[in-house]
């Protein structure tokens, strides 16, 4: 896989802390898997991971307080 920002070709599988803020609220999700460019930094999430971060994010919208975090694999 190429970067899209710096167009390295140095892509690596790793984990990553993914936030978002749903209203006004906020979701950190830890160990979500990525790849991480090894020269620029650039994370990228597959569009399996992404979908799955959306059903999580869907799933906790009515019982998420002022900050949640979570582990993705113990969520996926």
């Amino acid at each position: 896989m190429r970067c899209l920002l710096c167009k390295s070709d140095e892509m690596k599988k790793s984990v990553n802390t993914y936030f978002a803020r749903i209203g006004e609220n906020y979701v950190i999700i830890e160990n979500v898997p990525c790849m991480i460019c090894s020269q620029c930094g650039e994370v990228v999430y597959s569009t399996v991971v992404l979908e799955r971060i959306d059903c999580i994010l869907n799933d906790i919208k009515d019982i998420a307080s002022k900050v949640l975090i979570m582990d993705y694999e113990k969520a996926a």
